[in-house]
């Protein structure tokens, strides 16, 4: 039996494992109670409250007006209802930039109010102080390089990111002293195929994709985009598993209709 079919709880260091033995690993976002339960009986290994709940739960162009009251409404709601993945929280822009003793009052925040079992921060060496400091907190800390969607304003575009020499270099460099922090893995973001391979064999600790090619210890995707939800978002990393927005439109147009027709309720839906 595979890693994850024996695990009763899928915890970090279940991952390190998977990686260690070549096993894939999924991961999917999840905000609210109803979602998070079924995403967890699919069997995904990481379930992440992303604060890309601001695009998909409250229509924000990014992900910057995301707060810490937020996150920790969201996550609670995915809490109560997982039994068996992982579940990571996103620490929210402005609430570990800059400052280690913020990141760390943060981080304890999100934790005892969520029962979360993991952070993700943004960021390479300019945010190491920050999870060196939470991590003394006993918090798992997952990083996140590429395409980091609350620095849209300093790059801005959602483009591929370390396409140059250099910059590949630096995503590298980064990774490696992500891990040498205290990291128990990444999320690695829109960049080059190759790079993801270089990088996930590179460090020890499992490297998560999205929009970077096959080559990463796993794959992660936005819930909404997966189930075809979000029907105006179709990057090409994108798989669509369903077409939900077209089946939710016309089952509000059946049942509009059959009320409007006086064919519901029916007798058989009376009491």
């Amino acid at each position: 039996m595979s890693i994850h079919a024996n695990a009763k709880k899928i915890t970090t260091h279940t991952l390190q494992e998977m990686k260690a033995a070549g096993e894939k690993i999924t991961m999917l976002t999840a905000y609210d109670y109803s979602l998070a339960k079924l995403v967890d009986q699919g069997g995904v290994d990481i379930i992440l409250v992303g604060d890309s709940a601001s695009n998909v739960m409250a229509g924000k162009d990014t992900t910057v007006p995301m707060t810490l009251e937020h996150m920790i409404y969201h996550a609670q709601c995915v809490e109560r209802a997982v039994e068996k993945a992982l579940i990571v929280v996103d620490m929210p822009f402005g609430t570990y930039q800059g400052n280690s003793r913020l990141a760390l009052e943060s981080a304890i925040k999100i934790m005892k109010e969520t029962n979360g079992h993991a952070v993700k921060l943004e960021g390479g060496s300019e945010i190491v102080e920050s999870i060196e400091r939470i991590l003394t907190a006993g918090i798992p800390v997952m990083g996140h390089l590429g395409l980091t969607p609350q620095s849209i304003y300093k790059f801005g575009t959602y483009s591929v990111r370390a396409k140059e020499e250099e910059e590949a270099k630096k995503l590298i460099e980064d990774a490696r002293l992500l891990e040498q922090a205290g990291c128990f893995g990444i999320v690695l973001e829109k960049i080059p195929s190759e790079l993801a391979r270089a990088v996930a064999e590179s460090v020890s600790i499992p490297i998560i994709g999205i929009g970077a090619g096959p080559h990463c210890d796993g794959q992660v995707l936005v819930l909404h985009d997966l189930l075809g939800i979000t029907t105006d978002f179709s990057p090409r990393f994108l798989r669509r598993y369903l077409n939900l927005e077209e089946s939710i439109t016309d089952a509000v147009k059946s049942f509009c209709k059959d009320v409007r027709d006086g064919d519901f309720p029916n007798e058989s839906e009376s009491y």
